[in-house]
This record gives structure tokens, C-alpha cells and sequence, in this order.
């Protein structure tokens, strides 16, 4: 077969997918959804629900199809939407952005990484700080935008940082730090050491935060607290969050940049050759949402963080030993004592033994670092009560 240059290359290599013999592989997840369609197995692999979001949100989605809302909406995002991403940041974090000027709806948290990669980085030379592992768009992103890929470790059981690994990390060449909290797939929470370490390095090196926040409501001990709130950090920082997960509407796509006006305008200029503005009925209905009392927004962490201590339990009594999360989707297990030696392995082992779906950790790192994670495996808890009870009862035949 006649090898391809272009772009694509650099984005496969850089997500971990190139292949020997030059071809692009598929994704883990799209791997392991199809090993637990074809077997039969419950998918604790990949994070979405299997529940649908709030009524009102679904109800206020058909009546603007309904309603006719199916044309271009505004580039931008419709008003009410922008408007309800503005109250929300005031409302939950004391933020005031300006819903014209300081927002930006996208095609999803994905798009609006991609979109702040593209229009932020300025070359090659630019390096792009993470912790590691890190959900595996941002290494395909960060090598499309070209600049390079800098990690900060995250290691078991805590996978908090080192403030020192962090320091030598970012540099005069540091053109982003981009920051996953609560953090996929570890399930971390950054602490308060760490998001001041992080605004004082982009400070001193004039570098500029990006924060992906799409489990900022699905955090178990405590609210929620983004670096944009810190002192001098709203200035330099990008933060993007999306509907998905708060409302269990994965399929949906709504995302959303908030952050200064210039920072936000460059994120535009390249977004709208991207995908332009989409899910125009569904911008009214995740405005609904946006604006649902407290009580739901509480609600659905106290839900998942039941179903995270269902799915921990269930994970110990089959020989795991276990990392608590602290928010997000996803519990860590450790499948060492149970003789694995490399999780890839494992997991793809794993739906034909027992009937369950996971990811291996080592999908989520650099390949000169997966030895350090190599027995590491992600379990997602945004099922329903009885699917996990089944997939502890299943996982249990390993013990």
C-alpha cells in the first residue's frame, strides 16, 4: 500500500497508533468497545453512561427540534447558552465573564482542546507541559498544533505531582500547561499546592494555562475549584469544560471555552473553520441544564460516588488493590497481584475470562514510560447500579 504523507502521521505517532508498518491503529477504546460487542461483555471500558441526563434537558432538546431550532446557530453559540455558561461560572466559582465576549461554545471539550492548541501554539520550538498519564487527545492535539509534548509524572497510588518534577518541567519554552482536573484517567484531584505552583511557574515563564474541566461537578470530597479563580491566573488561562458528563448527553457534543477576550477570540479564529457551530437544538436544552438547582449538581456526584465505592469494593474482593478516585468516572486498579504483568494483555484477556471490559493505563502514557504503569488498569463507574453489581459479581471469578 502506497504510504500517505501528511499531518495524520505526526497525530498517530504522537497518540501512540502508529504502527510498524506505518499504518494508523485504532484507538484502545474503539479496540475494546468492539471486544465487549462481540463477547457480550459489560463495557466498564470506555466513559459514557448508560443512563440518559435530566428530563428537562431532553425535553427542552425536542421541543426546539420542534421548534425549528435546526439551522447554523450563531458561531459564537446561541445567547441563552452563552448567557447560562456565564451565570454558571458566577454562580459555582464566583466568575464573571462577560456571555459576548469571555465565552465560546464548541463542538465538545475535544474540539475545544484542539481549537486552543491550533490558535495558541506558535511553533515548533513551543512546548507543551502535562501530567501523565493524560487522556490521549491532548499528545495527538499537541502533535498536530506541532510544538512538543513535556510530561510531569502522576505516580501510584496518590498520582499526585511532584512540585519538583512540575518545576523542571516547564521552562522559558513553555508555551502551555494543560491541566486535566479532576483528571482522566486517574481520577486525581489537583490539590491547592499544586494549582498555585501552576500559576506561579506560568507567571514566571509567561506561559498560558489550559484547563479541561468536563468532571468539575463529579468531584467526591469538596467543591470543585478551577485555576482561573487563583490570582493572577485568569489573565492566562484558557478553560474549557462540556455538557457530557454533567448530563450524561456524551452523544451531544455541546463544549465551551470561557477565559479573556483575546485568548478566547484566537481560539475562535481557528474554531470556526473547524467545525463552525453545531447541536444548535441542543444549546438551549444544556442551557436548561446549566441553570437546574444545586440540588442536582450535588446529586449526581453523591450518585457516582456510590457507584464508585460499589465498583471499588467489587475490584478488592477480586484480587485488585485499588486507588480511590476523587472524582471523574474512573477508578485505577492495580491487577499485579493477580499475575498480570502488562495490562494491555490483560484487558484484552479480560471480556473472554470473566465478561468485563476495562482500559489499560498504559494506553494514557508515553511509550518510554509504560513500564512505570504496566500493571495498571481503568475501570469506568458511569454505569447503572445493577451493571457494576454484575461486573463485581463477574470480576470476583478472577479472585
Amino acid at each position: 500500500m502506497q504510504e500517505r504523507a501528511g499531518a495524520w502521521r505526526r497525530v498517530a505517532e504522537g497518540a501512540g497508533l502508529l504502527g510498524e508498518d506505518g499504518r494508523s491503529a485504532p484507538t484502545i477504546f474503539a479496540e475494546m468497545s468492539a471486544l465487549a460487542v462481540r463477547t457480550g461483555a459489560i463495557n466498564l471500558g470506555q466513559g459514557f453512561p448508560d443512563e440518559d441526563g435530566p428530563a428537562i434537558v431532553l425535553e427542552t432538546a425536542r421541543r426546539a427540534i420542534a421548534d425549528g431550532v435546526n439551522q447554523y446557530p450563531p458561531g459564537r453559540g446561541i445567547p441563552e447558552l452563552c448567557e447560562a455558561i456565564a451565570e454558571h461560572q458566577h454562580r459555582f466559582y464566583g466568575l464573571r465573564p462577560d456571555p459576548q465576549r469571555n465565552v465560546l461554545v464548541t463542538a465538545g471539550a475535544t474540539e475545544a482542546l484542539a481549537a486552543t492548541l491550533l490558535a495558541l501554539v506558535d511553533g515548533p520550538d513551543d512546548e507543551v507541559v502535562v501530567f501523565e498519564p493524560y487522556y490521549d487527545a491532548y499528545a495527538a492535539c499537541v502533535a498536530l498544533s506541532g510544538a512538543r509534548l513535556v510530561t510531569v509524572p502522576l505516580r501510584p497510588p496518590a498520582f499526585a505531582p511532584d512540585l519538583d518534577d512540575l518545576r523542571a518541567a516547564v521552562g522559558d519554552r513553555t508555551r502551555l500547561i494543560l491541566v486535566n482536573d479532576p483528571h482522566n484517567p486517574t481520577g486525581a484531584v489537583l490539590d491547592a499546592a499544586t494549582r498555585a505552583e501552576i500559576v506561579r511557574l506560568a507567571e514566571r515563564h509567561d506561559a498560558l494555562i489550559v484547563t479541561d474541566e468536563v468532571y468539575e461537578h463529579l468531584i467526591f470530597d469538596g467543591p470543585h475549584t478551577p485555576i482561573a479563580t487563583l490570582p493572577g491566573a485568569w489573565e492566562r488561562t484558557v478553560s474549557i469544560s462540556s455538557a457530557g458528563k454533567t448530563f450524561s448527553t456524551t452523544g451531544w457534543k455541546i463544549g465551551w471555552v470561557t477565559g479573556p477576550a483575546d485568548l478566547v477570540d484566537a481560539v475562535l479564529a481557528v474554531k470556526q473553520f473547524l467545525t463552525y457551530a453545531g447541536g444548535a437544538p441542543f444549546q438551549p436544552a444544556i442551557a436548561a441544564g446549566l441553570r437546574l438547582p444545586d440540588a442536582f449538581f450535588t446529586g449526581i456526584a453523591d450518585t457516582l460516588r456510590a457507584k464508585r465505592d460499589l465498583l471499588a469494593d467489587g475490584l478488592r474482593d477480586a484480587g485488585f488493590a485499588v486507588s480511590p478516585a476523587a472524582g471523574s468516572y474512573f477508578t485505577l486498579a492495580d491487577a499485579a497481584g493477580l499475575g498480570a504483568r502488562d495490562a494491555a494483555d490483560f484487558c484484552r484477556a479480560l471480556p473472554e475470562r470473566v465478561g468485563v471490559v476495562a482500559i489499560p493505563l498504559t494506553a494514557f502514557v508515553t511509550a518510554a514510560h509504560r513500564r512505570d504503569y504496566a500493571t495498571l488498569v481503568r475501570f469506568a463507574a458511569c454505569k447503572r447500579v445493577e451493571v457494576i453489581a454484575e461486573a463485581a459479581r463477574r470480576l470476583r471469578a478472577l479472585a
